[in-house]
C-alpha cells in the first residue's frame, strides 16, 4: 500500500524506468559473463570441432552484448564513454530508489 499522496499508478510510473534499467543492466551483465565463459571454454578445449563451435557462439555472444549496450546507450541508461556522467546517472537512480522506499 502506497503511503502519502502517491497512488498505485503514480508508484508504478515512478518505478517503471528503474525496472527497465534493472532488466537491461542484468541482461548486459549476463551477456558479458557469457562472452567471458565462451572465451575460457575455448582455451580449455582440445578438440578442433568443439573450438570452432565455441568460437561461433562467442561471436554471437559478443554481438548480443553490443546490441544490449547500444540499446542502453541510446536510451541513456548506460554512459560507457563518460565515467563521470555514468556515476552521476547511478547516483540519481539511487536517490530515486531511496525516495521511493522512504515514502
Amino acid at each position: 500500500m502506497a503511503t502519502s499522496n502517491m497512488t498505485k499508478e503514480m508508484l508504478v510510473n515512478a518505478t517503471a524506468p528503474l525496472d527497465d534499467l534493472a532488466i537491461a543492466t542484468d541482461l548486459l551483465m549476463s551477456a558479458k559473463a557469457g562472452v567471458r565463459n565462451y572465451a575460457v571454454a575455448i582455451t580449455e578445449t582440445a578438440t578442433p570441432s568443439v573450438r570452432k563451435t565455441l568460437k561461433a557462439q562467442l561471436q554471437k555472444a559478443i554481438d548480443l552484448h553490443e546490441k544490449i549496450a547500444t540499446y542502453m546507450i541510446e536510451n541513456e541508461m548506460y554512459h560507457a564513454y563518460d565515467v563521470d556522467e555514468q556515476v552521476e546517472h547511478d547516483l540519481k537512480k539511487a536517490e530515486i530508489a531511496l525516495e521511493l522506499v522512504n515514502k
